[in-house]
């Protein structure tokens, strides 16, 4: 995001807002939004010591009002303060998110400290891996909850939960491929919708019980962890649950900026999710039994179908911002250099940031239809959706934490008592979720543990290979100095060939060495990654003269861009660059990588990494080449 459309947005009049807000509520509290249909649920059954179908005990009234100042006060606490007031603060250009907050970090730690980056590149790749496997549960516990919803208006349809589930989720992947621009409009309204219901419902539970609004007071939340703190901090892996999504505001801001879905947050949101949860408590109290669905207790009989088909869409569209994050994510390692190339398609020829990249779809699609066979029931993913979003919570702030101090220059007296609360409320939501580490956690750090060995393992392995082919690669004044030797032909037209600074490329030295001449014009491409998510306009692309009809052009591009190289070189032109396309062959190398080299990793991280290097999307699609004018050359190096 630029700093002028930054600016601009600084200046949006308030009916603009008021429609970024609405737009907001459909994108960036979908997630949030929909852990009304659980969060609760899950709360209110571990008080209870329910476990399956049992019956359920009567809860003590200073219980349920505990529960509900615990709920009302995280949010508070959580999502209020520290995500909405602090940590979207850490914002590059506008852009949020893990990796778009490591980008922070370099720029405040001097070479002395690269260790500190090292933690914090280690950090941001775990949680990369942690979001990976939250896209995963998302939609997986959302849908599931909302098809538990048919058991309470016949509990004979429990049979149908599972393979409902399953085809909507299958749909929900299929027509990604669309992309969301065609759909995307109407997810604003319908969460509008969706929040208006649920508020109507809140206030209906609450008139029934006016007492509930009492829980409002952060003394029934003290009183109960004084009177039982085990129970209060066992209780708290089950009350996380109603901030999931949080990480998500921070990580969807650049969509619409951090004023509108403030605004949407206050005004709206945080209302509407408050009067149901207090809502569901009122009922209750009213009767114990509401206890093991109180959400679809709270509705009316006969509106309990129309319910179950609202918040199936709440939960579709829930999903769908989650599963467009981890495409954003997933673009953003590409540029960053922690995931190899992969196919990435744009889905709107307006809109940069909707994207589709088909690898991660179908892995977040396999590993949904894994997890909701295996669990089969949002009560079974509560656990592993807890330690996802815990984990998520500490490795934010402590990465806010390096740029608050490194990058802002924040006094230790200002930033330590800030952190320092932030950070133990985050501890207690881990550690209470750690113990559920046997019951659904451990399928969390799996895929989380899965992803972290991908992106570390290419990371290392590109650094070796990259160093290897600098160290044999000479510079490219040498290499003109070997043509003017060797008195090599020119044929007419222009061969552009990707170049790492002013080293010889390759795939340059092969061409000449085997067909013993070269192209009158050769432009040699560097495209260098930017901390940043996009490079000014003005100073993105470098054209350099050098001796013998070469070219050197360089490109800075940041991690929300694609390189298009076509595009590149008509902005070169525009700096006296001859170039024509018609004219002009692309010349790429195929490396494959054998992994019985003397680098110092271990064979199985060699494998792997040569496997991803074998799959890794061709330079043909990565760079948006015209096929028709591409000539590959194939190489072998050994890691």
């Amino acid at each position: 995001m630029s700093s002028t459309s930054a600016a601009h947005r600084s200046r949006t009049p308030v009916s603009a807002l008021l429609v970024l807000a609405v737009g907001a509520t459909g994108i960036v509290f979908g997630d949030i939004g929909t852990s009304p249909l659980y969060a609760l649920k899950e709360s209110f059954l571990h008080l209870a010591a329910v476990e399956g179908d049992g019956p359920v005990r009567q809860l003590e009234t200073f219980e349920v009002l505990g529960v509900l100042s615990l709920v009302f006060w995280s949010m508070t606490l959580v999502v209020s303060l520290k995500y909405l007031q602090l940590i979207t603060r850490a914002s590059n250009r506008g852009e949020g998110g893990i990796f778009a907050l490591l980008s922070l970090v370099p720029r405040s730690l001097a070479s002395r400290a690269g260790r500190v980056h090292r933690i914090a590149a280690l950090l941001a790749m775990m949680g990369a891996g942690l979001l990976f496997g939250d896209a995963i549960i998302t939609p997986s516990i959302s849908v599931l909850s909302a098809m538990e919803g048919l058991t309470v208006v016949d509990p004979s349809l429990q049979p149908v939960v599972v393979p409902a589930t399953i085809v909507i989720i299958c749909v929900l992947f299929a027509v990604q491929q669309f992309g969301t621009g065609r759909i995307g409009v109407v997810f604003g309204p319908v969460m509008v919708v969706w929040f208006l219901v649920i508020a109507a419902l809140g206030v209906w539970g609450i008139l029934q019980k006016p007492e509930t609004l009492f829980a409002i007071s952060p003394y029934y939340a003290i009183h109960m962890l004084v009177t039982e703190p085990l129970e209060t901090f066992l209780l708290l892996g089950s009350i996380v649950l109603v901030i999931t999504g949080a990480e998500a505001i921070y990580a969807d801001m650049a969509h619409f900026g951090i004023r509108p879905i403030r605004l949407g947050w206050y005004l709206f949101v945080a209302p509407a999710l408050s009067l149901n949860y207090f809502g569901q408590g009122a009922i209750v109290l009213a009767n114990p039994d509401n206890a093991k669905n109180p959400f679809f207790a709270l509705v009316p009989e006969m509106l309990q179908i129309p319910m179950v088909a609202l918040a199936t869409i709440a939960t579709v569209i829930a999903s769908q911002a989650m599963i467009s994050g981890v495409f954003t994510l997933a673009q953003q390692g590409i540029r960053l250099g922690y995931l190899p190339r992969l196919q990435v398609i744009h889905t709107s020829g307006t809109q940069a940031g909707q994207i589709y990249v088909p690898s991660a779809n179908w892995l977040m699609l396999i590993g949904c239809l894994l997890t909701v066979a295996f669990f089969k029931s949002s009560s079974g993913l509560a656990g592993a959706y807890g330690i996802a979003v815990t984990a998520q919570m500490v490795i934010t702030t402590i990465m806010f934490t390096l740029v608050a101090r490194r990058l802002w220059r924040w006094k230790r007296r200002l930033l330590l008592p800030i952190v320092g609360v932030v950070l133990v409320i985050d501890l207690c939501f881990l550690t209470s979720n750690a113990l559920k580490l046997f019951s659904g956690g451990w399928f969390t750090l799996l895929m989380a543990t899965g992803v972290f060995i991908v992106l570390s393992t290419w990371v290392q392995g590109s650094h070796i290979i990259g160093r290897r082919i600098a160290a044999e690669s000479g510079s490219i004044h040498e290499f003109l100095g070997e043509l003017w030797g060797r008195d090599i032909p020119r044929v007419p037209g222009t061969a552009v060939f990707l170049a790492t600074n002013y080293n010889t490329p390759h795939a340059l030295a092969f061409f000449v060495e085997h067909t013993h001449v070269l192209h009158e014009r050769v432009i040699l491409l560097s495209i260098l990654p930017v901390n940043a998510p996009y490079a000014s306009q003005a100073r993105g692309v470098h054209v350099e003269w050098l001796p013998d009809g070469l070219w050197k052009v360089t490109a800075k591009l940041g991690f929300m861009e694609t390189p298009d190289v076509p595009k590149i070189l008509e902005r070169a032109r525009e700096q006296g660059l001859d170039y024509d396309l018609a004219t002009t062959t692309f010349f790429s190398r195929r490396v494959e990588i054998v992994p019985t080299g003397p680098a110092n990793m271990s064979r199985w991280r060699k494998m792997l990494y040569a496997g991803l290097a074998r799959n890794a999307a061709d330079a043909t699609k990565s760079f948006n080449l015209p096929p028709e004018r591409v000539v590959d050359f194939g190489a072998q190096i050994a890691l």
